[in-house]
């Protein structure tokens, strides 16, 4: 078979890297014309294990190709994928012009029958309005060339990308005719053969499925966020809650970490389009206006205890800042955590000075030089009045305390994690503060 994918950021590279894993003819298009010649020269867009590695393989044996010339890409091929961005507008609706004017230039350019496959994030609806673009486009050249149009969304977890696509918990396609369904089948037939389930829907069930996925994954986290601050104040452990409730089968284990708030591509933007989608319709989603809230406000909840623990004087304080994408294994620094903590640092008359694995030259183009970026995580340490960790790096999960505390002016440390051991930092001389444990441990009062 022969692919085009249309987009050649997270979820396109992903996306087109892993089918021509499998031995599929696959062309990668995008209009930004460095991008692609940065590709030919094997230096990727985004960070993801394994990726690089997995491209370089499928370049040299001529599976993967890239290109800016959508035309020609598109002739001849049995399936094109439609995944560029769908970027939140103000109301938090999906901007679907990027989408709209792909499924334009295919109609433009296709020869033969294809599936046109939405793989970018889109609102219910979405496919017909890809159909009706594509009927314009091919009307105004009076080709009467068949098509189908299909939804194939996708669940890839950023730093596990690879391996969820090659071994998914599922694939959900959304087809409108047998034949389409047929062509979808035998692309992904390679996936199929471990056992992965292949599902297929309605087109607008489809759709619906990924917002509906990634609200439900959202709402988790807020939910333990919530309990976890009013354990917090009643003198409850969370890390017991949460190890109590997570023994549920009907709850399970994952998504229900507190912290300081999700963050990224997917979550934020999804969960605002869901509840701007049924407002569209008449329809007021309570609970994911509440997720959202939530999430807002967790953010800052870091902040507060630096501001609770200083006794609100911030000023002139030397802060390390450990982790700053929103997630490990990522340099996505879409609505990540670190942005808001460390505004509200700076605005507090805050030096910062940060380190993550990957992520720093991404999280120049939002914080600039406003704040200073180590070589290392030890080298944030130096001098500073207080250390925060942010993101959950391996990197970070069993440093040497004796040596942080050395390093360190004042021995505090505010994990936004929970990746730390209170009794073992408290037994060094730390002041440790963390998420959803009261740190003096006092009994709450009895009404």
């Amino acid at each position: 078979m022969k692919i085009a994918v249309v987009g050649t950021g997270y979820v396109g590279l992903v996306t087109g890297t892993c089918f021509a894993e499998v031995g599929i003819d696959v062309t990668c298009i995008d209009i930004d014309e460095k991008k692609i010649a940065n590709l030919h020269k094997g230096i990727l867009p985004i960070y993801e294990p394994g990726l690089e590695e997995m491209v370089s393989r499928n370049v040299e044996k001529g599976r993967l190709h890239f290109s800016t010339n959508l035309g020609e890409a598109i002739r001849g091929c049995d399936v094109a994928f439609i995944a560029v961005g769908t970027p939140p507008g103000e109301d938090g609706s999906a901007d679907l012009k990027y989408v709209l004017a792909v499924a334009r230039g295919i109609g433009e350019n296709m020869t033969d029958y294809s599936v046109i496959v939405t793989k970018s994030t889109v609102p219910v609806g979405t496919a017909a309005k890809v159909r009706a673009e594509l009927e314009k486009a091919l009307e105004k050249r009076g080709a009467a060339i068949e098509f189908d149009v299909a939804s194939n969304p996708e669940f890839l977890k950023e730093g596990a990308a690879i391996d969820d696509f090659l071994k998914p918990d599922r694939i959900v396609v959304g087809v409108a005719s047998e034949r389409a369904e047929k062509v979808m089948r035998k692309l992904y037939k390679p996936f199929l053969l471990n056992g992965h389930p292949i599902i297929f829907m309605d087109i607008p069930s489809a759709e619906m499925t990924k917002y509906a996925a990634n609200s439900m994954l959202a709402t988790k986290i807020s939910f333990m966020n919530d309990v976890a601050n009013l354990c917090e104040i009643m003198g409850a452990d969370v890390n017991m809650v949460r190890r109590g409730i997570g023994s549920d089968a009907r709850i399970g284990t994952k998504f229900i970490y507190p912290g300081i708030g999700y963050g990224g591509s997917c979550f934020p933007k999804d969960v605002k389009a869901l509840i701007k989608t049924a407002a569209e319709n008449g329809y007021d989603m309570q609970v994911l206006r509440a997720v959202e809230s939530v999430n807002e406000n967790q953010k800052s909840v870091l902040f507060d205890k630096v501001s609770r623990h200083f006794g609100g004087e911030l000023r002139g304080l030397k802060i390390a800042v450990w982790g700053l994408s929103f997630k490990p294994k990522t340099d996505d620094m879409r609505e990540a955590p670190s942005l808001v903590i460390i505004e509200k640092l700076l605005a507090a008359g805050c030096t910062v000075t940060a380190y993550d694995p990957v992520a720093m030259e991404e999280a120049k183009h939002s914080l600039g030089d406003s704040i200073t970026y180590a070589k290392d995580e030890f080298a944030t340490l130096i001098d500073a009045d207080a250390l925060l960790v942010v993101t959950e790096w391996p990197d970070f999960r069993a440093p040497n305390f004796e040596v942080v505390g050395r390093l360190m002016k004042q021995k505090v440390i505010f994990d936004g994690r929970n990746i730390y051991e209170a009794k073992e930092l408290k037994a060094l001389g730390f002041a440790y503060h963390c998420i959803g444990i009261k740190t003096d441990h006092k009994e709450p009062a009895l009404s």
